[in-house]
C-alpha cells in the first residue's frame, strides 16, 4: 500500500474538483453501494467500465492519468455517499473479480469518512489524498458525519 499526499498539483486538482462539482455534472443514483439492494445508495458516475468508456466525460480523468500513466484502466468510478448521522461502514469488498491489478482512491473532498482495510488500517478522506493497493485487497468506504457529502474516485489500472 502506497499513499500520496497533493497527488495532483494545486492547480490541476482546483479544477478536476470544479468540473465534478459543477452543477452540469451528470450523477446516477445507484441503489445499493457494494451490491444492489444491500439498503444504502449513493451517486456515481462511471468513466470507464469493464475497459470500455462509458462517459463523455472521460476528459476529467486526463488531469489523473496524467499524472497515474496506467497502461489500461479496467474501471473508473466517483462514488458520492451523502451525509449520515453515524458513519456507515458498507461492508468489505473487492472492486474487480478473476484480475488482481492495480486499485487507486483519491479522495476530492476533506470530511470524516474513511477507507478501512480488513487489516484494520484505516486511510481518512483528505482531499487530494491518493491510495494505491492491489485489487485483490478487500476494503471499505463509508459515509460521512461532518461535510454533505464524501466523493472519491476509485480507479482499477494496470
Amino acid at each position: 500500500m502506497k499513499i500520496i499526499n497533493n497527488f495532483i498539483d494545486k492547480e490541476k486538482f482546483k479544477i478536476l474538483k470544479d468540473k465534478i462539482l459543477d452543477v452540469y455534472f451528470p450523477w446516477y443514483l445507484q441503489e445499493g453501494v457494494n451490491t444492489a439492494g444491500d439498503g444504502h445508495f449513493q451517486f456515481t458516475h462511471c468513466f470507464i467500465d469493464d475497459e470500455k468508456m462509458r462517459s463523455y466525460r472521460i476528459d476529467i480523468l486526463d488531469i489523473i492519468t496524467e499524472r497515474l500513466k496506467p497502461k489500461k484502466i479496467i474501471r473508473a468510478k466517483l462514488n458520492l455517499l451523502t451525509k449520515t448521522e453515524k458513519i456507515v461502514e458498507h461492508g468489505f469488498h473487492t472492486d474487480v473479480e478473476n484480475i488482481v491489478c492495480k486499485t487507486g482512491v483519491l479522495y476530492i473532498n476533506n470530511n470524516n469518512g474513511y477507507t478501512k482495510f480488513k487489516n484494520n488500517k484505516i486511510i481518512k478522506s483528505e482531499e487530494n489524498k491518493f491510495v494505491f493497493f492491489k485489487s485483490n485487497i478487500e476494503h471499505t468506504g463509508t459515509s460521512c458525519t461532518d461535510e454533505d457529502y464524501r466523493i472519491a474516485l476509485n480507479i482499477n489500472y494496470f
